[in-house]
């Protein structure tokens, strides 16, 4: 494998895009210099799925949660389980979880209700949170400032929110986590680069989603976190190898020690 090794922060590897080819995925990924992926939960049965996953695999993660897409199908049943999968330790983080007011799948006021339910799971429990933010800048900011003095790290998952949620990101010292985003043409970061605090920085697929430059229309996969990395190496003006390896290191101190295992 490549050194430094890199971590895919996000992933949606259970999705069934994927289900007829994993395994060469995860050779792709691993040829490529890919040492741990994080396996996203966006509902129950994905949440399941991901654990699996992380069970029969050296070098994967899960996490669980309920997407806001999916926030209409949270129950004490659903929440009982969430509670109950957070404890495996293959787990290390709660979500995707969060607001997105542009398809809104589910109402916001149920979105606003369930996101708050997540993040005192995470709070309890002293897990990171990963959150997903679209169109809902002035109540993701709130609630994330609500957010100071807990206890579990907070991963802004695709980063592209504007100053509201960039403020609210740096007062409680989340994690900036960047996808294929960075590398399209229109794609302008919210403040200037050297803003952004390097020890808090990561990168991520988002995969099957957002294939990065030079993939446009293909299936993201967790190799091309490379071309993301390369991609932020080049904005942020320091050699590949070193964005590798802070990105990796800002990785193990968000989720734990269960990312010193590798592909």
């Amino acid at each position: 494998m490549l050194r430094p090794y890199l971590v895919d922060a996000h992933c949606h590897l259970g999705d069934g895009a994927f289900d007829s080819d994993r395994e060469v995925v995860l050779e792709r990924a691993r040829a490529a210099g890919v040492g741990h992926v994080v396996v996203i939960g966006e509902s129950l049965a994905g949440s399941e799925k991901a654990v699996g996953l992380a069970r029969s695999q050296r070098g994967l993660s899960a996490t669980v949660g309920v997407h806001p897409h999916e926030a209409s199908s949270w129950s004490a049943d659903v929440a009982a389980r969430v509670r109950e999968l957070l404890a495996a330790p293959e787990v290390v983080a709660v979500g995707e979880t969060g607001l997105d007011y542009h398809y809104e799948h589910s109402p916001r006021d149920v979105q606003r209700r369930v996101f708050e339910a997540q993040l005192g799971l995470a709070a309890e429990l002293g897990k990171p949170v990963i959150v997903h933010a679209r169109e809902a800048d002035a109540d993701i900011a709130a609630m994330l400032r609500a957010w100071v003095g807990q206890k579990g790290a907070v991963v802004l998952h695709s980063f592209s929110s504007g100053a509201d949620v960039w403020e609210a990101g740096m007062a409680i010292e989340a994690y900036f986590s960047f996808s294929g985003m960075i590398t399209f043409k229109k794609w302008t970061p919210v403040v200037p680069l050297t803003d952004y605090p390097t020890n808090r920085l990561l990168v991520e697929t988002d995969a099957p989603y957002l294939a990065p430059v030079p993939h446009r229309g293909k299936r993201n996969e967790p190799a091309f976190v490379r071309d993301v990395a390369e991609r932020a190496a080049a904005l942020w003006n320091e050699p590949f190898d070193a964005l590798a390896g802070r990105t990796t290191d800002n990785a193990r101190r968000c989720f734990g020690p269960r990312l010193d295992t590798a592909l």
